[in-house]
């Protein structure tokens, strides 16, 4: 056997493997007198026809099975020992295999296609600019928080008079032409300088108005229509009001509480208050971490600035998903795939240098803090804690193992970044709401 190695550029490169006779043949010859021993053939007891009869019937696929095992087990084998990063599978010359006469040819010779990278080189001491962000509660914010709360808990009415925030239900007809639509109008959707028409209304009564110049966003969406018909939303029309909608306020009781945090979980107030303000850090820190954590990723992959095999990832890719994917889509996902990959390559390459490995009892607490966030709401802390260890075993076994490995891969690179921030001695910085709000849009 022969492999031969052809680089044909920094990240791409050919395998070619020969093969004679004498590195097949002896294998071949044991699995057909093993078929021989149990072949239950017309015409022979059991497992008494001839091997040269089991080598017509059976030869052929025999031999193109054992080349395969050989193929791979000794690709898989070179390919590891190079000091190189192979990048998804190789892909095999399909039009050279398509070539084979696997009844007469003694010799033969594959080649395939390879990807991979080396000479990661990744900067971290005094090259990154690392910032953990943590959120500055506005008292602002929390009152609106709360107002939406009582509002989206609170009891539905029908006054006779409507009031700012009301939703008056009723149908919208054009003055001149054939558009009719029946929904429900949010006054609070409705542009500042108009809202005083549609105060003060009863059931029955007429607004004659122009939706593309009174509802300024999401015309679509709150007349219920696509977007081709909201743009023909222009002109006379006239609302007529059929019913008034109002939501009254959850009063700040005992019942209001236990509906949001279980029972007894909150008993005043001003623990009320201090729940919601809790929630609400802890849930923008946690968006923080991502926003912090992607930057620090996107810096990182910039400086190392690997050499991706583009052509090979995008055929490999289309192989890979076997007709699950266009060749268009798979062009327009690149972008993505690609930073996934270069950061898997660093997280990984930073792990191994510097010895950060994921332990079993690290996956096991992670599961657990993520099933406390699926039921932080529902009020079964104690009982939730009790059955914790089958709601972990059961999550961890799922998906053929892949949740396991998912899990493993997450802690990781939680490590990893962890080691970065160190490294890189982040900053540390209180941001507002409206601070997070504006690095978002960015």
């Amino acid at each position: 056997m022969e492999i031969i190695l052809d680089k044909h550029s920094a990240n791409q490169a050919s395998v070619k493997i020969k093969l004679n006779e004498a590195d097949y043949q002896p294998k071949v010859d044991a699995k057909l007198k093993d078929y021989a021993k149990k072949a239950n053939i017309k015409g022979f007891r059991p497992g008494k026809a001839p091997v040269s009869m089991v080598k017509r019937m059976y030869g052929t696929s025999v031999l193109v099975d054992e080349i395969n095992n050989i193929l791979s087990s000794s690709l898989n084998e070179y390919l590891k020992a190079q000091t190189f990063r192979i990048l998804g599978d190789p892909l095999p010359a399909i039009e050279d295999a398509d070539k084979i006469d696997w009844n007469t040819q003694k010799d033969f010779e594959f080649s395939y296609k390879i990807g991979f990278v080396e000479n990661v080189d990744i900067p971290l001491d005094g090259a990154l600019e690392a910032v953990s962000f943590s959120i500055e509660m506005d008292e602002k914010e929390v009152d609106n928080t709360i107002e939406n709360l009582r509002s989206q808990y609170g009891k539905m009415t029908n006054p006779e008079v409507s009031e700012e925030n009301d939703f008056l239900y009723g149908d919208l007809k054009a003055v001149d032409g054939s558009f009719e639509k029946t929904f429900s109008l949010p006054l609070s959707k409705v542009d500042g300088r108009s809202l005083k028409k549609f105060l003060g209304l009863k059931k029955d009564d007429v607004v004659e108005l122009d939706p593309s110049k009174i509802i300024k966003e999401d015309l679509a969406g709150v007349v219920g229509v696509t977007e081709e018909e909201a743009a023909q939303l222009t002109g006379k029309f006239e609302f007529t009001v059929k019913n008034i909608n109002r939501t009254e306020l959850a009063d700040l009781n005992q019942e209001f509480f236990d509906k949001l945090f279980g029972e007894g979980q909150v008993d005043s107030e001003e623990a009320f208050r201090t729940k919601v303000r809790d929630i609400m850090s802890e849930n923008y820190n946690k968006e923080l971490k991502v926003y912090s954590d992607e930057k620090i990723k996107e810096q990182l992959i910039a400086k190392t600035n690997l050499d991706l095999p583009e052509t090979f990832l995008k055929e490999w890719l289309l192989k890979a998903n076997d007709g699950k994917v266009t060749a268009d889509q798979v062009e327009k996902e690149y972008p993505i795939y690609a930073k996934q990959l270069a950061w898997t390559i660093i997280s990984n390459e930073l792990a191994k240098s510097n010895e950060i490995q994921a332990e079993h009892e690290d996956v096991i607490e992670k599961t657990k803090d993520m099933i406390r966030e699926q039921f932080a709401s529902s009020g079964l802390g104690a009982q939730l804690e009790a059955s914790m260890d089958m709601f972990v075993d059961n999550y961890l076994k799922g998906n053929e193992g892949q949740n396991y490995m998912q899990m493993l891969t997450s802690v990781q690179n939680d490590k990893v970044l962890a080691f970065v921030k160190e490294k890189a001695q982040a900053k540390e910085e209180k941001i507002s709401v409206d601070k997070f709000q504006e690095l978002l849009a960015n």
